[in-house]
């Protein structure tokens, strides 16, 4: 993993993605009611992921082992904190999630899934509350924005760091030179 200043990403992504203490307090205050309805969530998140034929080849054989994984994210989302350890967690995740190659747009379309079904069990669980509906609603939102921004991360490194490779081997160029004279013109 890159040498990543998580502090200054955890910053970044929270003021870009708008997750604010205020969200942050309310996903944890919802959390012991939501937390035994995450399985409804991985449940269907793996159902619709399962009727993709492109993402069967990242899952198959894998999706229990999975459901474990994503239930335990989605059970920190709603238990904090969220701070530069979650960043460098989120950031890990992203990490194994270029390893095995999976399409950076699944990344995006893995949130959106999880979004239309965490939205209706909030919306339940407030009842007629509609102002407090809107607010989880955008805490959630800020949450999994969060949580994109930081796994993209690691796409973003890992692209750049394959075009450095790019650069050296076409120009003969040492991996020790380089970082010799990107130190010299810091």
């Amino acid at each position: 993993m890159p040498d990543v200043d998580f502090v200054s990403l955890t910053a970044y992504a929270k003021q870009f993605s708008g997750l604010t203490p205020e969200y942050e307090g309310l996903l944890q205050e919802i959390g012991p009611q939501v937390k035994p309805l995450l399985m409804e969530v991985t449940e269907s998140f793996y159902g619709v992921l399962q009727s993709i034929d492109k993402t069967k080849p990242f899952i198959d054989g894998k999706v229990e082992s999975l459901k474990k994984t994503h239930l335990h994210w989605m059970e920190t989302m709603f238990t904090g904190p969220y701070d530069e350890k979650y960043t460098a967690w989120m950031y890990k995740v992203g990490d194994v999630h270029v390893k095995v190659r999976l399409p950076v747009e699944f990344m995006a379309g893995g949130i959106t899934i999880i979004g239309n079904t965490l939205h209706p069990i909030i919306a339940g669980l407030c009842g007629t509350d509609h102002g407090r509906c809107v607010k989880l609603a955008s805490a959630i939102n800020a949450m999994l924005g969060f949580s994109l921004m930081v796994m993209q991360e690691s796409y973003q490194a890992s692209s750049l760091a394959a075009e450095l490779e790019k650069f050296l081997a076409i120009t003969g160029m040492s991996r020790t030179l380089f970082d010799n004279l990107a130190r010299a013109y810091k």
